[in-house]
């Protein structure tokens, strides 16, 4: 009986804690932007990897909700865009808390910098 119940609370934690690549970020309140080109990238871009097991538009989760990156980073020059894309690959600490945001080496420069770049367009 043991065994079943500790299978089933690991499944139910691998469930909500596994990759969602089923489902993309919300586009509430984002008017016009679903025509933009780096929107769409950047959201299909995001769709496929595992950020949304961390990270929302509009809701908290482990990682700050995007909208909030966008309205922090959003009035910076041109240069954030390289920065933040090399924070996704390499990962980091401090910025937003104590959880560590995980590294992610299999993303490529130009793929993370067009994610940045989705995220930015969410400023309000």
């Amino acid at each position: 009986m043991y065994k079943f119940f500790f299978s089933l609370m690991l499944l139910g934690l691998l469930t909500a804690c596994g990759n969602s690549t089923s489902s993309a970020p919300a586009a509430e309140d984002n008017s016009g932007l679903s025509d933009n080109p780096v929107y769409k990238k950047g959201l299909g871009l995001i769709a496929k990897s595992d950020c949304l097991t961390c990270h929302k538009v509009d809701e908290p989760l482990t990682g700050p909700k995007y909208r909030d990156v966008a309205n922090k980073y959003g009035s910076y020059s041109d240069t954030i865009v390289a920065h933040l894309a090399k924070k996704i690959i390499s990962g980091g600490t401090g910025v937003w808390g104590q959880i560590p945001m995980i590294p992610h080496p299999q993303i490529a420069q130009e793929d993370a910098e067009a994610m940045v770049k989705y995220i930015l367009l969410l400023k309000k």
